[in-house]
């Protein structure tokens, strides 16, 4: 999804004639310091974002919520509790990785390492 949103803006302004504030993916955040600020889809009513401190702001949170959830100590409000758990070995580990429990421990290794 990542190589997504970085190639569609590119490509729709290159081939699609739509028209983008600054279609290259790693240009685009300067948006933010310009004097109208980042316009989403060219829509000021959309969403219009014009501090980088309230973006910034937002982001912490919103990242701190999903790294708490993440890290097991679950979201704020207890929301998603009783809920299996997302990481490999548990609920989440469509190949099997976690059968052998050394093989898991020699893998968990290997991707900290990575």
């Amino acid at each position: 999804l990542g190589t997504l949103g970085c190639l569609a803006p590119e490509l729709l302004a290159k081939f699609g004639g739509v028209q983008f504030g600054e279609p290259v993916w790693f240009k685009a955040g300067a948006q933010i310091f310009s004097e109208d600020g980042l316009n989403y889809l060219g829509q000021s009513g959309l969403i219009h974002a014009k501090s980088i401190l309230a973006i910034l702001a937002c982001q912490v949170v919103l990242m701190g919520a999903v790294e708490a959830y993440r890290a097991g100590n679950g979201a704020p409000g207890g929301f998603g509790e009783g809920l299996d758990s997302l990481h490999p070995g548990e609920a989440f580990d469509p190949l099997g990785l976690a059968d052998d429990p050394e093989t898991f421990a020699e893998l968990k290794v290997k991707e900290i390492k990575n």
